[in-house]
């Protein structure tokens, strides 16, 4: 089932989820996929923290197009997927990092290396994806 907004049944499969799957297109145009942390808000908008370093930061940069998914933590045949365009912002001083952190209980600066830096993503959904009930 596909539909513009995410519908209830589903909606708490972001609350529920410690984690989000992140796709995201490489140079050779092959999928990478990846675990992360990440912020929602009520309307549904995924906010992911990057080290610029990574190749998934890099993805976004060059190409915008991304997959969230989410999984049932307590049924796996039921998920969420947001169909989303990235919007990559600085955050040199760790403001958005900090927020991650504060969520998972991590301080996101001693997991980079001195003179490495931050993006904030912003995950603009484009299409929701349902599967199971």
């Amino acid at each position: 089932m596909s539909s513009k907004e995410i519908p209830a049944t589903h909606r708490s499969l972001i609350d529920a989820s410690p984690i989000v799957i992140l796709s995201t297109i490489g140079p050779t145009g092959a999928p990478q996929t990846t675990a992360l942390w990440f912020a929602a808000d009520d309307d549904g908008t995924i906010r992911v923290s990057l080290n610029t370093n990574r190749q998934k930061a890099k993805n976004l940069q060059a190409n915008p197009n991304a997959s969230l998914l989410f999984v049932d933590p307590a049924n796996p045949y039921k998920t969420l997927e947001i169909r989303a365009i990235a919007r990559v912002e600085p955050d040199p001083d760790y403001t958005f990092a900090d927020v991650i952190g504060k969520k998972y209980d991590a301080d996101l600066r001693k997991m980079d290396q001195p003179g490495e830096s931050r993006i904030k993503v912003t995950f603009e959904p484009r299409k929701f994806l349902t599967f199971g009930s």
